[in-house]
Order: structure tokens, then C-alpha cells, then sequence
């Protein structure tokens, strides 16, 4: 990858729509990890104003701090990145006490995870409004097309979205030649919606680079049968939720009413 020039090549792409689009910046949701930290500065380094917003629910330690040295890092660059933290843990309590009571099980935990991801979509969208700036997304390739890990209208809710044609290791790749900091470079990848320390690795039962390789070889025709051992293992989960999450990745379908029943 040329990597000065796929750099360069974001930046103007985010400037170039957001003057289009008649809007002032860009908001960013920073949380520690590497896609958010990449994106935040690509997003600074347009001189546009960018907001980096932190939105703690319940978060680990080490994700807070992760993306306060970097914000800090980030101002300490640029002269148009403000900050700012908006706990919305209370906001996700209240939010609990007012829904039904259910049995403790995994669903349930999947569906309050999500309730986190969108609680933290319309924060961004609310400050959006404020300040007429986009909402970046922070996906990459492989969580948005290949495995489909994340929420619908919560992190995938986004105007734009600037890292999405990267895979995982050449966001890493990205974020060695921004100077991301160390901390995040060495973070292992979480998406921090369950207020524990499990991975991404931990949820999807294999790393970004074998969801690479197995996203590449589907791309190139190779099929279960073509594997054994570790790979056929993991070619199986991939295409078992690029199959379960599609209906995150195909457009909302609409219903077409036939001519004839409108005439």
C-alpha cells in the first residue's frame, strides 16, 4: 500500500465532501481503539474542525485512558480539535430501568450492548446538529463487509465513512505512519459494549488477520473444501456471519407495490 498516498488521498476525500456538502467538521466518537484513533486524525488533518467525543458507558479503565492520551496527543498537534466527554452511563441505567423486565440471558446482553452503540449514535448526531459537522464512521473493511461487527444505527450510523475500503492490518498500517500512539497500536481490538475486558478476538472466535485471509479467499473463489484443520475452522465462521450480517450490509429493502394496486 502507498501509504503517504492512500493518507493524503482520505484527507482531501473528507474535505472535499464536507466543503460539497456545505457542513463545518467533522464529530468523531474516540474510543481507544485503533479505528477511532486513525480516523479522528485523518479527519484533524484536514483543518477542518473536528470533535472528538468521548462516551463512556460503564467503560474499562484502560479504554478511557487510551483515548484520552490520544485526544490530548491529537490537540497537541492540531489547532482544531476540540474534546469533549459526555458519560452516558446514567443515561443507559435510566434507560434499563424503563424497559420491561427479562430473564438474564445472552440475547439480552446482545441487546443492551447494542442499546450502548445507539445511545452513543445519537450523541454524536446531537452535537452534529449543534455544529452542523458530519458524523465519521470508524469501521473497516472487514467489520463492514466481511463479518458485519457492528450495530445497525449505532457505530454503523455514520454520514461517511473514511476507513471503510481498509482492511484491519492496513489501518494498522495507517496508524504507524499517523504516529498513533503506542498504547493504541498494542491495544488488543474491543468494542467496549459490554463493560468488560473481552475482545474482539473473544466475540468472534477468530483474529482480524485470519477474518482477512478468509475474506480473501472467498473473494477468490475458494471454497470450505479447499481448507483443513485451523482454516477450514475459521473460513466457517466467516462465512457464517458474513451470512447472518448481510442484512446489515445490503440497502433497507422496500416493498414495491405493484402498479395495477395503485391505479
Amino acid at each position: 500500500m502507498l501509504i503517504e498516498k492512500v493518507a493524503d488521498h482520505i484527507i482531501n476525500w473528507l474535505k472535499d465532501y464536507a466543503t460539497k456538502a456545505n457542513m463545518n467538521g467533522f464529530v468523531v466518537g474516540v474510543s481507544g481503539g485503533i479505528d477511532s484513533a486513525v480516523t479522528s486524525t485523518l479527519c484533524a488533518k484536514t483543518g477542518l474542525p473536528t470533535l472528538c467525543l468521548e462516551m463512556p458507558i460503564h467503560q474499562h479503565k484502560n479504554q478511557i485512558t487510551r483515548a484520552r492520551k490520544h485526544i490530548e496527543e491529537l490537540q497537541h498537534n492540531f489547532a482544531n480539535v476540540s474534546d469533549l466527554e459526555v458519560n452516558l452511563t446514567p443515561v443507559f441505567e435510566q434507560f434499563k430501568e424503563g424497559m420491561p423486565q427479562h430473564r438474564e440471558t445472552s440475547s439480552l446482553d446482545l441487546a443492551l450492548a447494542n442499546s450502548r452503540a445507539r445511545l452513543r449514535m445519537t450523541t454524536l448526531y446531537y452535537f452534529a446538529g449543534l455544529h452542523k459537522y458530519l458524523v465519521a464512521g470508524t469501521g473497516n473493511k472487514v467489520e463492514d463487509f466481511g463479518v458485519g461487527f457492528y450495530t445497525k444505527y449505532g457505530d454503523g450510523g455514520v454520514d461517511l465513512s473514511p476507513i471503510a475500503d481498509l482492511m484491519k492490518s492496513e489501518v494498522y498500517e495507517l496508524g504507524q505512519y499517523l504516529n498513533i500512539i503506542e498504547d493504541i497500536m498494542d491495544a488488543p481490538p474491543t468494542d467496549g459494549l459490554f463493560g468488560d475486558s473481552r475482545s474482539d478476538e473473544d466475540q468472534l472466535g477468530a483474529s482480524y488477520d485470519e477474518l482477512e485471509w478468509a475474506m480473501k479467499s472467498l473473494e477468490e473463489g475458494k471454497t470450505l473444501e479447499d481448507f483443513e484443520g485451523r482454516q477450514q475452522e475459521v473460513f466457517k465462521i466467516y462465512q457464517r456471519l458474513n451470512k447472518a450480517n448481510q442484512h446489515k450490509m445490503q440497502p433497507i429493502p422496500v416493498c414495491e407495490i405493484p402498479v395495477h394496486l395503485k391505479k
